[in-house]
């Protein structure tokens, strides 16, 4: 009889320990995780779909992946633009929220050019919002109604989460405006075109990028004009990117005095642990810094 006993007991500490009917919140990519971590902390955590080292550009969803978009109680992603793979399994499930379809978000636009190449596949709006705080701001709002709305029974937490997540927002906006503040001027070209939401908000001096869809090599023209460039200006930096090969970068800077640092915009190898939002957004902040100080 003790021996039942303490196996009741057992059960219902793993129970009353264990969130309640904890949501199954399955997020597109990492940086949209990382943000749903924050606002979803002491209720469950939100799973991710991608592995961090994987560009949503040309992945195809495995077996696997649609049993997890199955089980999945919300599904939180981008929209078409970003992970194209995902709209036709998404046109199924009931509950989606579309990032890129959210109203009254100032997200920033790509210029016609961008469209003009007819490869770019994220469409007129640049779906690297994450790198906007004033953008992210936004987005978390309207996340954290959605989480409240599909799970009310924590709503209180969810809004509590929400007022942390906004208060220290503003406290890293300042540290990274301060941080940027001598470094601003100095020009530098990038991969591809993903940093715009960062770049405006600082006001740093992007003098170009390498290609405006990932997928695609960049064009002999543009290299030849980036060369041209970095013959005739000296400590022009240049950032490749941890999911891409960097062999281009290393060939066009050869024999010149560029500088060359690395930007991750999705989060490789940052922990999804509390504040990993905000480590990602310094580390962003300090690989910019790293490379336009030298």
């Amino acid at each position: 009889m003790k021996y039942f006993r303490s196996i009741l007991l057992f059960i219902a500490s793993v129970l009353i320990s264990y969130p309640s009917l904890a949501m199954n919140v399955l997020t597109s990519v990492k940086p949209i995780q990382l943000i749903c971590y924050e606002l979803m902390a002491g209720v469950s955590e939100p799973d991710v779909l991608l592995a961090a080292n994987t560009s949503p550009h040309d992945y195809a969803l495995r077996p696997s992946d649609v049993k997890r978009i199955r089980k999945a109680d919300l599904i939180i992603w981008f929209g078409e633009g970003l992970e194209p793979f995902l709209t036709k399994s998404l046109s199924r499930h009931p509950n989606v929220l579309t990032i890129s379809q959210l109203p009254d978000i100032h997200f920033r636009h790509f210029e016609h050019g961008h469209e003009d190449d007819g490869h770019h596949h994220h469409g007129n709006i640049d779906p690297h919002f994450w790198l906007g705080i004033d953008v992210v701001r936004d987005v978390a709002t309207a996340i954290s109604k959605r989480l409240v709305a599909a799970d009310p029974k924590h709503a209180e937490r969810y809004q509590t989460n929400l007022s942390d997540f906004i208060r220290k927002l503003d406290k890293t906006d300042t540290e990274i405006k301060h941080s940027l503040a001598s470094v601003h001027e100095q020009p530098y070209y990038v991969f591809h075109d993903a940093y715009g939401y960062f770049e405006k908000r600082y006001g740093l001096n992007n003098i170009g990028h390498f290609t405006v869809n990932p997928d695609r090599k960049p064009g002999a023209k543009t290299l030849v004009q980036i060369r041209r460039v970095l013959s005739q200006q000296q400590g022009v930096c240049i950032f490749s990117e941890p999911q891409f090969l960097p062999a281009v970068i290393h060939s066009v800077t050869r024999g010149t005095h560029a500088k060359q640092g690395t930007l991750d915009p999705l989060a490789t190898n940052i922990e999804v642990s509390p504040g990993g939002y905000f480590h990602f957004i310094e580390h962003i902040t300090k690989q910019f810094t790293d490379c336009l100080g030298k």
